[in-house]
């Protein structure tokens, strides 16, 4: 399975263990690069810039050859964190960094300067010419199957387009459960696969029981989208919760996303509303249980090891 993404990241399998935002952590990605593939985290998984170098280090320390790691950052003015994330990636090092929401400019500059490449998550061709055109190593076609915040075109659609339009590699994100739908992913152009929720329902991930086990319970057509986390519409298991307060914005802030100038404030409002909910549904048993997960979580039959994972997606 060598292909442009195992040769950017001399990793084993063109396989990326997806950033996910309260799920990810040292664990997973030190079992990922054991399994011979890439694993990343949210930088905002931190909250601290001490802890975020902590984490660096300690993933320097696990790193093994045929494995590779890296950090998600949220590039836009949203994250206040952003500048001094992106200072302690440089500083410390990391193999690869991956941009999410906004311009990816400041971060490939700096990161190319200390040798750390750079990933661009896309959802259009529009955006991924930017980041080529940037100087990005990769772009990450999010598409309509991916867990959490989805692109609007199927993967075949995106991948086939980008691929042939782009000359920098392009990553599959959403829709892989299995060795099939990464084999189907890489006869699109894909040089690689990023997989986030059977990621979920693994041993190492450090959310509740709960959450991992609904992963196995539910399956694709127990997927949704809501706006009531983030204000942008967001993938989440369909419990009896999220049926109970519905998951279209409240009337009310309709109305104040009609105010230009008000429309911003809602949305910084509604996102660390909806945040909140989500960390406590992910750490602690709740029975406001807003989880969020993909249709890929179709292919979770049981909690897992990360290398187990691994396997039943390569072989």
């Amino acid at each position: 399975m060598q292909t442009k993404l195992t040769e950017l990241l001399n990793i084993k399998y063109p396989i990326i263990q997806a950033p996910m935002f309260l799920v990810s952590n040292v664990a997973m990605v030190t079992e990922a690069m054991k399994a011979g593939i890439a694993g990343c985290i949210p930088a905002l998984n931190y909250r601290t810039l001490d802890e975020l170098r902590a984490a660096i280090k300690e993933l320097k320390a696990n790193k093994v050859e045929g494995g590779s790691f890296g950090f998600n950052l949220i590039v836009n003015k949203s994250n206040i964190k952003y500048k001094g994330q992106l200072e302690v990636l440089c500083q410390e090092g990391c193999d690869f960094i991956i941009t999410s929401l906004g311009s990816p400019e400041e971060t490939i500059r700096q990161a190319h300067a200390v040798g750390i490449k750079v990933f661009c998550d896309v959802t259009d061709l529009k955006f991924a010419k930017k980041v080529e055109d940037l100087g990005a190593d990769a772009a990450i076609a999010v598409n309509n199957e991916a867990g959490g915040h989805r692109g609007n075109m199927s993967p075949e659609e995106l991948t086939s387009l980008l691929n042939k339009e782009l000359s920098i590699p392009v990553i599959s994100a959403g829709g892989v459960g299995c060795k099939a739908d990464i084999d189907k992913m890489l006869s699109y152009g894909a040089s690689g696969v990023s997989v986030g929720s059977p990621f979920i329902a693994s041993v190492e991930a450090g959310v509740t029981n709960e959450y991992k086990q609904a992963c196995v319970d539910y399956g694709a057509k127990d997927i949704v989208m809501t706006e009531r986390i983030s204000g942008t519409p967001c993938t989440v298991i369909n419990t009896p919760y999220v049926q109970k307060i519905g998951t279209k914005s409240t009337w009310i802030e309709n109305l104040l996303n009609k105010n230009r100038k008000l429309k911003k404030w809602v949305k910084m409002i509604r996102f660390s509303i909806g945040m909140k909910a989500t960390e406590k549904a992910a750490k602690k048993a709740t029975y406001k249980t807003v989880w969020v997960a993909g249709p890929s979580i179709e292919h979770t039959k049981a909690i897992l090891p990360v290398k187990d994972i691994v396997d039943k997606l390569i072989n």
